[in-house]
């Protein structure tokens, strides 16, 4: 048994563990970083990274064929797709994560770390880490398989496998409505796959306006992936090494891959959690400051998915950033409170967490999504039609919705549905961060031709 004291543990080398690592160490803490996998983490390999770069292409090529006078011809060479793809995520090589580490004067240890006691991590089970001052909680979430008959008995893609992969299969079942569903459905039908979406719904992406899963629905259909709404997965069996597919109300599919996207949990099963009173597999609920709530002392944090708080890489980033810098402070004896939108208090995942789904058309949203009960809250709904978009591409069909609370004047909730309009999101999020008055607002005038102009028409059609 080996042992080494730090001033800060931080568990998860992911983006999130990275910047809770970063944070302490610029402070001046003496900071390891430690990860089973591979440094750079879920986001890097598997999720953000190498969806967006599936997506990219067939986003591309349609936008292109929406307009005159464009020589475009034939459909992509997904030979090349997965080649650019491997080219961002470095072919799972992460010793450039773990060089950017060391240049950030984070020390980095590769194994399992499990928590053994209060401010005690093993590692492998024969490596102690003492943490002088915090341990830090940033391993991330692990996909939620239902409990279905027959499931374990075909071939069954991860959220992992299908942003992998490097052979198109020809027909693709896909479970799940959600973010992952809807991004994977669009990428692999463009990259020639026969894609058939399950949902339970009437339409996916239920979390945002209905606006927003009936266009991304058009997309999709319009790309060749079967939407089967109001439906569900009762029983899979193997055939010939395919998968037969019951759904329900009675229909059958074959599919030759059946990715399943239903949901994600937080990675904390094998953390050690009975160590400091928890449940393995619990979240890890946390303070604003990423102080872990049920857990006495002071000095375990947690930041990311594995809190159940904005589970986005840019929120987990965000919190983790935060996290440091209230253990900084609290190790150099300052006093640190929770102000809201104090550099203390991750505030904004109570008020504006941005998200951007990046099918065709896209779908970008920040604050909430429709008008909340017993809120003075009104929506104001239009189309995106401006000289801006009209231009953007033939034919472009968006939607807009902004969420006023009337009583502040102020924004709450925006969201754009369209091609491109994701670059339209972060204005929305600094207007609900700032709480700028809509009279104040109607100042920030849009530049003309731009599809910035819907700021405009919305304004006008709430009446200024």
């Amino acid at each position: 048994m080996t042992e080494e004291t730090f001033d800060v543990v931080v568990i998860g080398g992911g983006p999130v563990g990275e910047n809770a690592a970063e944070r302490a160490a610029r402070g001046g803490l003496k900071t390891v970083l430690v990860d089973h996998e591979r440094f750079g983490g879920e986001c890097s390999y598997w999720a953000c990274i190498p969806s967006k770069a599936l997506l990219r292409p067939g986003n591309a090529l349609a936008a292109a064929r929406r307009l005159p006078g464009v020589p475009v011809h034939g459909a992509l060479d997904a030979s090349k797709v997965f080649q650019r793809r491997d080219e961002f995520t470095a072919k799972g090589d992460d010793s450039g994560q773990v060089e950017w580490a060391h240049g950030a004067n984070i020390e980095t240890r590769r194994g399992h770390a499990r928590i053994t006691g209060e401010r005690e991590v093993t590692v492998d089970g024969d490596h102690v880490l003492r943490a002088v001052h915090a341990v830090v909680v940033c391993t991330g979430s692990s996909p939620k398989l239902p409990d279905i008959p027959g499931l374990d008995q075909i071939p069954v893609w991860g959220s992992r496998d299908a942003t992998s992969a490097s052979e198109v299969p020809g027909r693709l079942g896909i479970l799940g409505g959600g973010v992952v569903g809807v991004e994977m459905a669009q990428a692999w039908a463009r990259l020639g796959a026969q894609v058939d979406l399950v949902i339970t719904g009437p339409r996916p992406l239920p979390r945002y306006p209905d606006f927003a899963g009936d266009l991304v629905v058009e997309g999709l259909t319009e790309d060749g992936v079967r939407v089967h709404a109001n439906s569900g997965l009762v029983a899979a069996s193997e055939v010939d090494g395919a998968a037969r597919l019951e759904l329900t109300g009675g229909q059958t599919l074959i599919v030759d891959k059946l990715l399943v996207a239903t949901g994600r949990r937080p990675a904390t099963d094998e953390l050690g959690l009975e160590a400091v009173g928890l449940k393995p597999g619990s979240t890890l609920t946390t303070r604003d400051s990423g102080l872990v709530s049920d857990v006495d002392g002071g000095w375990l944090y947690a930041a990311g998915d594995v809190t159940g708080r904005a589970p986005l890489t840019h929120q987990g980033k965000y919190a983790a950033r935060i996290a440091g810098d209230v253990i900084v402070a609290s190790a150099a004896g300052e006093p640190v409170g929770e102000a809201a939108w104090s550099r203390y208090a991750s505030t904004a995942d109570h008020h504006a967490v941005p998200q951007v789904v990046f099918t065709d058309p896209e779908v970008a949203s920040v604050g909430v999504a429709s008008p909340q009960d017993g809120k003075p809250h009104r929506a104001v709904d239009i189309d995106i039609a401006v000289a801006g978009s009209s231009l953007h591409a033939d034919g472009y069909h968006g939607k807009a919705r902004m969420v006023v609370d009337t009583e502040r004047d102020v924004l709450v909730g925006v969201t754009f549905v369209g091609q491109d309009v994701a670059d339209l999101l972060h204005a929305a999020t600094i207007a609900i961060v700032g709480e700028v008055p809509l009279h104040r607002l109607w100042h920030a005038v849009p530049a003309f031709p731009t599809i910035s102009e819907v700021w405009l028409r919305l304004l006008e059609t709430y009446g200024l």
